[in-house]
């Protein structure tokens, strides 16, 4: 059996990352494990199961969203809480005890419940319509929080004091507390006369015992009933744990007993800001990073030769040719997360010369910070740039129009139309960048490192990239060109939106690489780190 211990924790917590249906969403939920999980689970094989180590009330429908519903996992507090109700089900707030003379008051994002003239309680929903929280006031400050699981029941309670968080009670799906948790301390408080948890095993649910009432982190509760589940599951198995500060502890208990995969993904767990890491990495069966950059990275990091590491993919190509060929316009994609700004500056410089050349360009300024404000920071920032420069803002910013003075009024010349160059696309999750690809008819990432994601969509995109220095998903001058210099940037555009027969020749080659990337072949690689561990 496979076992995946992901990483997917709100701020290095152990709690979940569900947020409310009205609230936008600041990051993606796709990571490593979200892959592995979906490539096994896609594939038909079931030799795999989640450990599952936060507080996931709504793992359902993080589950559905994944594309993975029916996924095998065993969740940690799910033991602990002593939760035996797996489907999800449907409940209404109004189910719940309400004092009489409550009033609802239905705003477009959440409803408010109010009694006697004052605000009694919130209630917020999930992207499901799935009541997740319920917030209580006292005098209009807030009191009281209900975390809701998708299954139906209270699943955990915050008590404020003051409007600051005082604890956390844990309960079981029958409102009994099994655990309280202190915010200042972190400290955990068993209720001794529910001092049990859950152990499966072969189909069976035992009861353990918890061997405290007192204990100094929610860590280390996580730990014994972690620990509590694998020894009474002992088996050859192999357990797949994604790098991250919350897991360190886990994998450091497993190194011991059990045959480890190490999981690096991007900058997550950057080796050198976590030396404790170091002795985990020596000791693990097998590591796998996302990228040959990463690779290097660790060996550097690490100084010395590590010979049981291999680069798998989190991203499987599939081949969509897109629209940008049925497009009049040529857009070209421009990621600028990270870029200092003397390098963004030299950037918009030479693409607006570009500008001057080719009329039917489009920049699409890409980028995953998903601030409300920022699509007009960015626009005027790279106005200023230009108009600094002797170009017209306009191309960036339209000229608002004045409002006429007389209805009968008519211009004797005809104002000069400016056609605005320049947009920004804001991409979080996977999906909206996948679909903002698809009209791309290059990419160019002038960043130290490029976005993995979206190398793996041009190469499926079969379309040019230019970057700044050479990747497993670019050849140099086959599918695109590595540039150092930033005036270079008009000519390398101009080799492939100029030339379609440049274009189709660097989508032919994109189209080759990509067949190294198909789930198959992952897969293929994934089957090689087992028979490795297992021979």
């Amino acid at each position: 059996m496979l076992y995946f211990i992901p990483a997917w924790y709100q701020k290095n917590t152990w709690k979940e990352l569900e947020q409310s249906w009205h609230t936008r969403r600041m990051h993606t939920e796709f990571d490593d494990t979200v892959k592995q999980v979906q490539m096994f689970h896609r594939s038909g094989k079931t030799d795999f199961k989640i450990l599952l180590l936060s507080h996931t009330p709504n793992f359902r429908h993080f589950l559905h969203r994944q594309g993975v519903f029916h996924a095998p996992y065993w969740s940690c507090f799910d033991a602990i809480q002593e939760v035996s109700r797996k489907k999800v089900s449907v409940f209404s707030f109004h189910n719940l005890d309400w004092p009489e003379h409550i009033e609802f008051v239905y705003t477009p994002f959440v409803v408010i419940a109010y009694l006697e003239n004052a605000k009694y309680a919130q209630i917020n929903f999930g992207e499901a319509g799935n009541p997740i929280e319920v917030s209580m006031f006292k005098q209009g400050v807030l009191s009281r929080r209900n975390i809701y699981d998708d299954r139906g029941f209270v699943s955990a309670t915050e008590i404020y004091n003051n409007g600051t968080i005082a604890y956390t009670d844990y309960l079981t799906e029958k409102g009994i507390t099994k655990m309280r948790v202190y915010a200042e301390t972190g400290a955990v408080e068993i209720n001794a006369n529910s001092n049990t948890y859950f152990i499966s095993a072969k189909g069976e649910v035992t009861l353990g015992y918890f061997k405290e009432l007192i204990y100094s982190s929610l860590t280390d509760v996580i730990m014994e009933v972690l620990m509590a589940h694998l020894q009474a599951n002992e088996g050859d198995d192999i357990y797949c744990v994604a790098m991250h500060q919350l897991n360190a502890v886990a994998i450091e208990k497993l190194l011991n007993t059990k045959k480890c995969i190490l999981s690096f993904y991007g900058d997550r767990y950057r080796i050198k800001d976590h030396e404790e890491g170091k002795p985990i990495v020596k000791k693990a069966g097998y590591i796998i990073t996302d990228s040959e950059a990463t690779t290097r990275y660790l060996k550097r990091e690490m100084g010395e030769e590590i010979e049981n590491i291999i680069d798998i993919s989190p991203y499987d190509s599939r081949m969509d040719f897109g629209i940008s060929e049925q497009l009049t316009v040529q857009k070209i994609l421009v990621p600028i997360d990270g870029m200092p700004d003397d390098r963004f500056k030299a950037l918009i410089i030479a693409l607006t010369d570009y500008l001057n050349q080719n009329e039917n360009a489009m920049i699409h300024i890409f980028t995953r910070n998903a601030a409300y404000d920022l699509p007009n920071n960015l626009l005027n920032k790279i106005a200023d740039i230009v108009e600094e420069n002797g170009g017209d803002r306009r191309i960036v910013i339209p000229e608002e129009k004045e409002d006429e003075t007389a209805e009968n009024e008519i211009d004797e010349e005809e104002e000069e139309i400016i056609p605005v160059r320049f947009f920004v696309e804001q991409c979080v999750d996977e999906l909206s960048v996948s679909k903002c690809i698809r009209e791309q008819r290059i990419m160019i990432d002038m960043r130290h490192n490029p976005d993995l994601y979206l190398q793996i969509n041009c190469i499926s995109s079969a379309i040019p990239q230019i970057v700044r220095r050479e990747t497993q998903y670019m050849q140099n001058g086959y599918n695109g060109f590595v540039l150092k210099e930033f005036d270079r940037i008009p000519y390398a555009l101009d080799y492939f939106l100029g030339s379609l027969a440049n274009w189709n020749q660097a989508k032919v080659y994109s189209y080759e690489i990509s067949q190294k990337y198909t789930t198959r072949h992952l897969l293929e690689k994934w089957e090689m780190v087992r028979n490795a561990l297992e021979g």
